[in-house]
């Protein structure tokens, strides 16, 4: 199943790389420039990003399997089409359509997890997963790159369609529809998932803890919170049913769990940078370094590498930390790691040779990637379960519109300077022979923008005061709900063993 939910991610995070990875050969074939490269990758995110929020709200409402099952159908349909476009116009609406059915897979995934996973585990699964969605990004690179190269840009997108209709029919049959709300918790050991998540004791009674409705003890971030003796802000505790509020009303209350707002534009910008420098990459890497397309490639493999291991090593790390009591390690382990990321970066896009200005870039790439685990674990911590699919989805929102805004800006600033600094005097040392005007135009672009990379860092560090209040008030949320006579009354209030006055939020 984790790996399952991995290849999801991977299926769309290759489809994105695989612009930034053809864009050779589409600036040759079509005559086009980098804004128009970064057009392409630009109307995909803004189309999901319209059609997030609706399917966060199906997402919290209909069965998540099949939904997102029939999405990757339509998904690979509509990517193969990008195959057959005889024009740049006729591939941005190929594009434009893609971004239609892609927007069910954040949602629905971040609910599932939510619905399978202690919150304990949370950060190691995401772990998991997120690393799919980092090799997926390597297939759009190098495989779709290579295709590319050898045979057409139009094979390298028929390659990236076909997998889709295997992954649906896969996770159709595979994954069980859970029920809401943590009651199909699953661990390691489990054999039979499907007479698991139906509640057959028999299905591994050693590590079923799904049996009965409940989890047989609370999970570490909210024993931390007990202990600690933290209360819930009345405002944020969840009366009404989350099934009954309509999509303003939970928008509304997502954002207005402080902890979920930070984290929402620190996870915004640190996928706008991710977005603007996976697009343009193998451009950059190749007019930088004169390097070749082999070069290329192991340059990217070695990137991807260390994002794995940054991102394996993260949610371990930090799942320990918080069974360890240090709670608010899901909130200094991304700040620190984006700030560290931006400090590598400059020298890894300064440096004039690609073999040592690689191991900067590693440093970078792996930092990067190991801040994403505990911060999406940490969303599920805050927010009434009721909610994950809707608050998933307005994240999903905001981190589209960044990536969509990304490849745009980072293509108009790098022809920009393309035009106002020739290679003859570029930022390094470097040499005319292997510089272009487009390379050195992209160098400035990175520079300039990675100091969304430390303002990511900045609002991570702003959310360690509000994160333990706003588990605090997610529990208080869920027990309210649960208690007879709860769900029926006005959002906001205190718990109820919190002997607050009910407020409306």
């Amino acid at each position: 199943m984790i790996f399952l939910f991995a290849c999801v991610l991977g299926l769309n995070s290759a489809d994105t790389a695989t612009i930034g990875a053809v864009a050779p050969q589409l600036e040759s074939a079509l005559h086009i420039n980098n804004l128009q490269i970064g057009l392409l990758s630009t109307v995909t995110l803004l189309v999901g990003a319209v059609f997030v929020i609706p399917c966060g709200m199906l997402t919290d409402r209909a069965k998540r399997v099949p939904m997102l099952s029939a999405s990757i159908v339509l998904w690979s349909i509509a990517s193969a089409f990008s195959a057959f476009a005889g024009s740049y116009s006729a591939l941005l609406l190929t594009r434009l359509l893609l971004g239609a059915v892609t927007a069910t897979a954040g949602p629905a995934i971040a609910s599932l997890i939510g619905d399978y996973f202690p919150s304990r585990e949370r950060g190691r699964i995401y772990a998991y997963i997120l690393g799919g969605e980092i090799a997926g990004t390597a297939v759009g690179f190098t495989i779709s790159g290579s295709v590319a190269s050898a045979i057409s840009w139009r094979a390298a997108f028929v390659l990236l369609a076909i997998p889709g209709f295997f992954l649906a029919r896969a996770l159709w049959r595979t994954v069980p529809e859970p029920q809401r709300g943590g009651q199909s918790r699953l661990e390691r050991g489990v054999v039979d998932l499907h007479a698991a998540v139906a509640g057959d004791p028999h299905a591994d009674e050693w590590s079923w803890h799904g049996e009965g409705g409940a989890e047989p003890a609370e999970d570490f971030a909210q024993q931390a919170v007990r202990r600690r003796g933290i209360k819930p802000d009345p405002r944020l505790v969840l009366r009404t049913d989350p099934q009954r509020m309509s999509i303003g009303e939970a928008v509304r209350y997502v954002l207005l769990i402080p902890t979920n707002g930070l984290l929402i534009i620190s996870s915004a910008l640190g996928y706008f940078f991710f977005a603007g420098l996976t697009t343009f990459l193998v451009l950059f890497v190749k007019g930088h370094y004169g390097a070749s397309q082999a070069d290329t490639e192991l340059a990217l493999l070695a990137l991807v590498i260390a994002s794995v291991i940054g991102t394996l090593v993260s949610g371990r790390a930090t799942d320990a930390m918080v069974r360890h009591g240090l709670l608010e390690s899901r909130i200094w382990v991304p700040a620190i790691c984006y700030l560290a990321a931006t400090i590598l970066f400059i020298p890894g896009i300064l440096v004039t040779h690609l073999i040592p200005a690689l191991w900067f870039d590693m440093g970078g790439a792996a930092l990067l990637a190991a801040a994403n685990p505990p911060l999406d674990a940490a969303r599920l911590d805050i927010v009434p379960s009721g909610l994950w699919g809707r608050a998933e989805s307005t994240r999903t929102l905001a981190r589209s519109l960044a990536q969509a805004l990304a490849p745009l800006l980072f293509g108009a600033i790098a022809d920009v300077f393309s035009v106002i600094h020739p290679p003859q005097t570029p930022i390094g040392t470097h040499s005319p022979a292997h510089v272009s005007a487009n390379a050195d135009g992209l160098e400035f672009s990175f520079l300039i923008l990675l100091v969304t990379l430390g303002a990511a860092g900045w609002f991570m560090l702003r959310a360690r005061h509000t994160y333990a209040p706003d588990i605090a008030a997610a529990v208080a949320s869920e027990q309210a709900l649960a208690s007879p006579g709860g769900g029926g009354g006005a959002t906001g209030g205190a718990g109820a063993d919190d002997g607050a006055p009910t407020e409306p939020v």
